[in-house]
């Protein structure tokens, strides 16, 4: 849904989606053979429709493939290109998402697709019940922001212009080093990489430079096994001074939290329940800043954003315990 949305919001933009199985062959992914071309002596593939035209796409058990599909899938995800009649063609590709139940973990070949998915998330059952609530409520937009290939292309040309800095590129080998101490190895490739990803990310936030704040995403590129995440993101906070992010984060759940429990309920008994678990969960946050505040102070950092953190997370705690348990509502 999330790759069809995007796509969506691509003028001109062409998606596509294919289940992948054991059994999928190369025509279902990349077009069936050409019988003209066959009478010219020419194996060619008639690639309409399939993932080489395409500039969205999503592969589903994307690891179920077959060794034809994935060495082809590794020339287009790496090189953006596509092998048909004898020339390496170039693709309009700009994103594959791929999705998987199972993690691949010894075969070299499934290895080598892996490594190519830059960017990768776990994405569990919601647990919260106020973001439960809110994907059950969550409507279509009516109208959706949209942007042209040629702005597309644009925008990463102007991300591979933002500079990295020297003493951020020494805090990325200093992360490596520390990361391999914990036994998480990532490839050469996955941390060159990882530089286009934290350059847009500057670039959205309309930073001409690289800053420490945009390390927060490699908490998503640097790990291997889905375990690995938390040392991934300890380095991270240790290295670059992550504290920042981690106080900005709590704040951000707090005001969901806050919009979630303001919304219009059915009746009063309804309204207390969600200000009941609305106050526990802040103050569960708040609970959390307070002790990241007192570990900025013990290595002496700067904990102005997390003072700042516990200031709007207490506001928040007041609001809720005002609108829900400690006065009448309106």
């Amino acid at each position: 849904m999330l790759a069809e949305e995007v796509c969506r919001r691509i003028e001109g933009g062409v998606y596509f989606s294919w289940l992948l199985t054991k059994f999928t062959t190369p025509e279902e992914v990349f077009g069936a053979i050409s019988l003209q071309g066959l009478e010219r002596d020419e194996y060619r593939r008639v690639t309409t429709g399939k993932l080489p035209e395409a500039h969205i796409a999503f592969l589903d058990e994307v690891f179920k493939a077959s060794s034809a599909i994935l060495n082809a899938l590794l020339t287009i995800l790496n090189e953006r290109r596509f092998h048909n009649a004898g020339r390496a063609d170039p693709v309009p590709l700009r994103c594959l998402v791929g999705a998987t139940n199972e993690v691949p973990e010894e075969e070299e070949d499934l290895a080598a697709l892996y490594d190519r998915f830059l960017v990768r998330f776990v994405v569990d059952y919601i647990q919260e019940d106020f973001r439960f609530l809110k994907m059950l409520t969550l409507e279509q937009p009516s109208r959706r922001t949209t942007l042209t290939i040629s702005e597309l292309d644009d925008l990463a040309a102007r991300a591979a212009r933002v500079r990295v800095p020297d003493s951020f590129l020494n805090d990325l080998a200093a992360l490596r080093r520390d990361l391999g101490g914990r036994g998480v190895i990532a490839s050469d490739r996955r941390y060159r990489g990882s530089l286009a990803v934290l350059r847009a990310h500057a670039l959205l936030h309309g930073r001409t430079a690289v800053a420490s704040e945009d390390a927060a995403l490699l908490s998503h590129i640097l790990w291997t096994e889905p375990g690995e995440i938390p040392e991934v993101e300890a380095s991270i906070a240790a290295l670059t001074r992550g504290h920042a992010t981690e106080a900005q984060r709590l704040v951000f759940q707090a005001r969901e939290v806050l919009a979630w429990v303001r919304r219009d309920w059915p009746d009063e008994e309804a309204a207390t329940r969600a200000a009941v678990e609305a106050h526990k969960k802040v103050a569960d946050l708040l609970h959390r800043a307070q002790a990241l505040r007192a570990r900025v102070g013990e290595k002496g950092l700067d904990a102005e954003p997390v003072e700042a953190a516990v200031r709007e997370l207490e506001e928040i705690r007041s609001a809720i315990l005002a609108d829900g348990l400690g006065a009448e509502r309106q």
